[in-house]
């Protein structure tokens, strides 16, 4: 009897919001999946001890904790998934350009675009092992312009680059999706006081990013909202 080989991916950020409504619903498709987040007792309180899971704190923006995720990657044999979600707004509350200092606005574009985007790089050889895929989590602001979204946006605008031009040079799927507005912290912590229930929850979006992986387009950049799940 042969044994069926688990797919294995990487989520960062999956303590909360949609990284952790994607890590929930990959377990529940039986794959392999290791996370982090910046934030340890949140992490821990947010997985448990869901079986199927790997959870390594630490900030993606450090070379040592990228590192570790790297080696439990390769310890698994390989990466079908990368997901790209980890990601800040930035100084709150969110101001204009002209209020930032140019240390805020690098930090903003550092810890999304720079620091996801060396993950990805430092994982090519175990995503190219298995045909990986990889989704970067975009933003509308990334191709529309709001007032005090620019360093979000800008990241986000970095990162859907970066993502696309690696799927052009190694061949893999890449993709780059904005999930839309969701239910989330971020999402409130950008509204400050404002009422978002109206907003739907990213247990809602998951399936649609999971479906973009299994159906394998050619890689873009795509809308939630426009991908049917199977």
């Amino acid at each position: 009897m042969t044994q069926e080989i688990k797919r294995n991916a990487l989520v960062t950020g999956g303590s909360e919001g949609l990284g952790l409504a994607l890590v929930r619903l990959l377990v529940t498709e039986g794959w392999q999946v290791v996370t982090d987040a910046r934030t340890a007792p949140r992490l821990r309180e947010a997985v448990g001890d869901l079986p199927g899971v790997t959870t390594i704190p630490g900030d993606v923006a450090d070379a040592t904790h990228r590192a570790d995720l790297v080696a439990t990657v390769d310890r698994l044999g390989g990466l079908d998934l990368l997901v790209l979600n980890a990601s800040t707004l930035g100084p709150l509350p969110m101001r204009p350009l002209r209020e930032l200092t140019a240390v805020e606005l690098g930090d903003t574009i550092r810890g999304t675009a720079d620091a996801n985007a060396a993950l990805m790089i430092e994982l090519a050889h175990q995503l190219l092992r298995r045909h990986g895929a990889v989704v970067g989590i975009s933003s509308d602001a990334a191709v529309e312009h709001y007032e005090t979204w620019g360093p979000y946006g800008a990241a986000k605008a970095a990162l859907d680059h970066l993502v696309q031009t690696f799927g052009a040079e190694t061949g893999l799927a890449a993709y780059a999706v904005d999930p839309g507005d969701m239910r989330t912290r971020m999402h409130q912590d950008a509204f400050p006081g404002e009422d978002i229930t109206d907003r739907p929850l990213p247990e809602t979006v998951a399936p649609r990013l999971l479906a973009l992986v299994e159906q394998r387009p050619p890689s873009g950049r795509y809308r939630a909202v426009e991908v049917v799940p199977a």
